[in-house]
């Protein structure tokens, strides 16, 4: 089992990863996590009954009209749960991992799932923390257009997680800045 430690400017939270039903998201978090990838990114969106959004290299600062607009460096490389190399598309984007039974997770409280732009292999870096049950964010849920595929699930400080989103915000970015220190895989 992978077990991600996030330590942020308002505590500790962990989750446990879904490396075997989604070994293409999940090796993709891991090679960021540990590369080192998110630590000094400030969470950029956090909305009170619905989600905490993180993950973009420009919300290094809290305050970038950008955050939320980026990812991985373009056609870099990693490995996925299941061994295979993949390689990151022009923009930064993973394979969709959604379509197969065993990827049919709910976008439920306390679940990591990939931010998307909505288009084809636009998942890289973000990624947002369920406070909600956001079924409608679900690929496997017809009522809207969203596929945002679930890879993780926390396991330790969900009061903190729900803590954070809510915060006071200034267009759902928080007033004060809320930050990840470093996020570690093991």
């Amino acid at each position: 089992m992978s077990v991600a430690t996030f330590e942020t400017s308002m505590g500790t939270f962990k989750a446990e990863l879904f490396t075997d039903k989604m070994p293409i998201t999940c090796g993709n978090f891991i090679d960021l996590a540990n590369s080192g990838f998110y630590d000094g990114i400030h969470f950029h969106r956090v909305i009170p009954n619905f989600m905490n959004q993180f993950g973009c290299p420009h919300a290094k600062d809290p305050n970038s009209p950008r955050a939320g607009t980026g990812g991985p460096a373009p056609n870099t490389t990693f490995k996925s749960c299941d061994g295979q190399t993949i390689t990151r598309t022009h923009d930064g984007g993973i394979p969709d991992e959604i379509g197969k039974p065993e990827q049919q997770i709910t976008n439920d409280v306390g679940t990591l799932s990939m931010a998307n732009t909505g288009q084809p292999q636009s998942g890289g870096s973000q990624f947002f923390i369920n406070v909600a049950h956001n079924s409608f964010l679900d690929w496997f849920d017809r009522s809207t257009p969203s596929a945002h595929p679930v890879f993780g699930q926390i396991t330790e400080g969900l009061d903190l997680v729900k803590k954070i989103s809510n915060v006071p915000t200034r267009s759902d970015n928080p007033v004060q800045p809320i930050k990840m220190i470093k996020v570690r895989v093991a």
